[in-house]
């Protein structure tokens, strides 16, 4: 188990990583940051909307399980959002350099910070 601090440096030894966070959806609050790439402060509060969204429309839907994670790729960059299952209500945000990254490897790279962060 790693804390929030040790959890963003993890996610930042990724080729292309920019900047990440570990956000509390229901509030937008940051619980920690690193890294930039966006005002991740901003980020955390737009993206905590679009989980929102994403929650309430699988519920209207009748979906059941859980969300893995929210790609959202831009012209030079991709956004990955991951809620955490271990800890309800929060999601890990990272920001990647699209032409550095790898997207199959920084998927797995955050579900393994996911598996293993402590709050």
């Amino acid at each position: 188990m790693t804390n929030i601090d040790a959890s963003l440096q993890e996610l930042m030894t990724l080729d292309g990583a920019m900047g990440g966070c570990i956000v509390d959806y229901m509030s937008g609050m940051v619980l920690g940051t690193i890294g930039g790439g966006v005002d991740l402060e901003l980020a955390a509060a737009g993206n905590s909307q679009v989980v929102k969204a994403k929650v309430q429309t699988m519920k209207s839907l009748g979906l059941s399980g859980g969300i893995q994670d929210i790609l959202i790729t831009l012209e030079d960059q991709i956004h990955i959002i991951r809620p955490t299952a271990n800890h309800e209500d929060l999601f890990i945000y990272l920001v990647l350099d699209k032409t550095k990254a790898n997207l199959a490897l920084a998927r797995r790279k955050v579900k393994s910070v996911e598996d293993g962060i402590e709050i």
